[in-house]
Parts: structure tokens; C-alpha cells; sequence
């Protein structure tokens, strides 16, 4: 018996050749990377694209970003992301989050309750958290900041979303996660390096799906990101980084 997953374009051009056509409905992906790499326009891609070439509504939340920053960088592709906004195709929301208050926990139960009603409302069916890694700064207790990932992510589970989240890692060949535990809640690793001036792609796992298994190249252009599926990188080579 043959079983067909269902699946949702990433809008990464050259991407979804690696993934079989896209990231299975309803899972959850780490895209993991060091700064520059290029998390957050790959998760801004997967947002706008999705809603711009396949109408599927999506929400893009911030933990540490200003709204301002997301919009001009989305902008700066030359993204039209007001008129999909008009259309309740895709919308942009930071976390609120203060850890100098002694409720940190209530406050994330709060706001996890904030994105479930505005996935409602929107009907999303594709979201981004950027970043995970902010969590660190909001419990110093390693049990509490593990216990926190792993209810976070069984949350956004249960929103239905095909759901990518982002995390800052130093940027070596084989550090997928910021605390240890991020990679072991999700459903796929994505992760992205930066060697200056070259930039890559390695599928890590991804449940469900023949993934491709060595290193591929990617670009920043004008209008955003794209994978070279064609060419590959010696994982010796990232590895020496």
C-alpha cells in the first residue's frame, strides 16, 4: 500500500527539488544557522510566496525582530506584502515578552494563545517563529527552557500549521540547535551556512520524505533566495569551517 503525503511548496526556487516536492502537511521544521546565513529570508520566502503564488494564508511571529526591520526587508525584494496583507493572506506579529517580570511562563501561555486565535482568524495554514533562540534569554534553568521548547512546539502542533522555526547556532557543519533539544521536537532540520561569500543548504532529517543527503549552494539575489539543487558542496569542505 502505497501512502501519499501531502505537500507544501517551500516558494525557495530549487529548494523543494531536495524535499520531494515540498514539506509534508502539518509538520514542524527547524531552520537552523549561524547570523547571515539566511533563516530568516528562507522563513519570510515560505510566508510570502505561499501566500502570493498558492494563496495559502500564513503568519509570520517575531520574538526578537522590530515589525518595521521584517517589512523592509520583505520590501526591499520588491515584495508586494501590503496588498496580501489586505487580502488576510498573510500577517506579521511580534511576541511581547518581558523576562524581568517574574511570570515569564504566564506570559508565554498568553501569547501562544494570541497565535492560535489569530491562525484561527486568518485561517493560516503556514507559520514562522523567528527564533527560538531568544527563549534562552527568557529562563537561565536548562530543565525549564527544555520543558518550554517542548510544550511550544506540541502547541504549534496542534494548530495544524506546516510551521517552520528558526534558531541561531555558531554556524559550524554539525551544530543544528541553540540548547540541544530543538532538533529532537521538530519534524525536519534545515540548516543553512555561511562562509563568506558562500552560502549552503543541508537537509539534516525530515520525517516522512527522500530527502536529498549532501550540501547544496544558495544565493541572495535582488528578488530573494534560491538552492542550486544541480550542484553540490563537499561535506568535508563545510565541515573545515
Amino acid at each position: 500500500m502505497v501512502i501519499f503525503v501531502k505537500r507544501i511548496p517551500s516558494g525557495v526556487i530549487g529548494f523543494d527539488e531536495l524535499i520531494q516536492g515540498g514539506f509534508p502537511q502539518g509538520a514542524s521544521i527547524l531552520v537552523s544557522g549561524g547570523a547571515g546565513s539566511g533563516k530568516s529570508i528562507f522563513c519570510m520566502t515560505y510566508i510570502y510566496e505561499g501566500a502570493r503564488k498558492y494563496g495559502d494564508p500564513g503568519l509570520y511571529v517575531t520574538v526578537e525582530d522590530n515589525l518595521k526591520n521584517i517589512v523592509w526587508n520583505m520590501e526591499n525584494f520588491g515584495w508586494d506584502i501590503k496588498t496580501l496583507e489586505q487580502r488576510n493572506l498573510m500577517r506579521i506579529y511580534r511576541i511581547h515578552i518581558d523576562p524581568r517580570q517574574p511570570n515569564v511562563e504566564e506570559q508565554v501561555d498568553k501569547e501562544l494563545e494570541i497565535i492560535g486565535a489569530m491562525v484561527k482568524d486568518l485561517g493560516a495554514t503556514r507559520l514562522v517563529i523567528d527564533s527560538t533562540t531568544a527563549f534562552g534569554a527568557w529562563f537561565s534553568d536548562p530543565g525549564k527552557l527544555r520543558n518550554l521548547l517542548f510544550r511550544f512546539s506540541d502547541y504549534l502542533k496542534d494548530l495544524n500549521c506546516t510551521t517552520l522555526m528558526t534558531c541561531e547556532t555558531s554556524g559550524k557543519a554539525e551544530d543544528f540547535s541553540a540548547f540541544g533539544v530543538e532538533e529532537f521536537v521538530v519534524d525536519g532540520v534545515v540548516a543553512l551556512y555561511f562562509t563568506p561569500p558562500h552560502r549552503s543548504v543541508f537537509v539534516r532529517k525530515l520525517r516522512g520524505t527522500k530527502h536529498s543527503e549532501t550540501v547544496h549552494p544558495i544565493a541572495i539575489k535582488t528578488d530573494g533566495i534560491n538552492v542550486n539543487p544541480k550542484d553540490e558542496i563537499l561535506w568535508s569542505v563545510v565541515k573545515q569551517y
